[in-house]
């Protein structure tokens, strides 16, 4: 799948709702399994919250995001939302590399 993502001419960011010594230790993690992506964490919700991503209290959590996937065009302009249901609900993957293929065409 990241082949396909660079293939678009796009880059994969993660952004986690956390703080970087929180509940799951995301420095910790991301210092004895590098990624090869940009791995950011959104401590103070900020990010989360200007998305309306912010989930204060749910049956599977409380103070997180929830999870989504933002396809971004060069000019910031989201062009692809998914905001999950639950902590387990993800995109699609045809329904992202779709609004990612979308982008190049018009580019």
């Amino acid at each position: 799948m990241v082949g396909e993502i660079e293939d678009a001419k796009a880059q994969l960011v993660y952004i986690a709702a956390e703080k970087r010594e929180g509940v799951f230790k995301p420095g910790r993690f991301l210092e004895k399994h590098p990624v090869s992506f940009p791995f950011l964490l959104d401590e103070d919700r900020s990010v989360t919250k200007a998305y309306g991503l912010y989930h204060r209290l749910g049956m599977d959590a409380i103070n997180i995001a929830h999870p989504a996937t933002l396809v971004i065009d060069r000019a910031g302009i989201v062009q692809y939302t998914y905001r999950g249901d639950s902590q387990s609900d993800r995109a699609p993957m045809t329904q992202v590399m779709t609004a990612l293929k979308r982008l190049t065409i018009a580019n």
